[in-house]
């Protein structure tokens, strides 16, 4: 029998926007984090807060990094995603729901200067490097076939 671990869950916000026949995402370039800085991100994510759902931190999130309201009708779920780094720090185990916004209120703006460098859209189908590993399978599948399973894993031995 292995031993247990706990898991830090996370929400994650995809913004997307039709550009004529195109999908475009909102991404942040991460710094002064202390982690992926100087990556591609998605605009809005952070860790669940002890009494909250992940529904609510997606809406904190969104707030918080680009100050919009986004209803929780208009979230729409797209993964869970069960991860790790495989090196056992419980701080490395997680668990990541993901969601689409199509609508929100506000103008999407840099909030914490000091974690993000820029924000831009981009098109979903030409992604800038580097941008975060696990985010980008999510990213990819957002136009890529019948898209993913309700949950996906990452960094596991037997994850696709």
């Amino acid at each position: 029998m292995t031993g247990r671990y706990q898991v830090v869950p996370a929400s994650y916000v995809l913004f997307l926007r039709t550009a004529g026949t195109r999908c475009e995402v909102l991404l942040q370039l991460r710094r002064g984090t202390g982690y992926k800085d100087g990556h591609w991100a998605t605009a809005a994510a952070g860790h669940v807060e002890s009494g909250e759902s992940a529904v609510d931190a997606a809406r904190r999130e969104a707030a918080e990094e680009l100050g919009v309201t986004i209803a929780p009708a208009d979230l729409e779920p797209v993964t869970v995603m069960h991860r790790t780094q495989g090196n056992g720090d419980p701080i490395d185990e997680r668990v990541d729901f993901f969601f689409v916004a199509r609508r929100w209120t506000g103008e999407p703006r840099i909030v914490e200067p000091h974690k993000s460098a820029r924000l831009e859209w981009f098109d979903v189908d030409a992604l800038p490097e580097p941008t975060v590993a696990h985010e980008q399978v999510v990213l990819r599948s957002l136009t890529a076939g019948p898209g993913l399973p309700a949950v996906t894993t990452f960094g596991f031995p037997t994850s696709a």
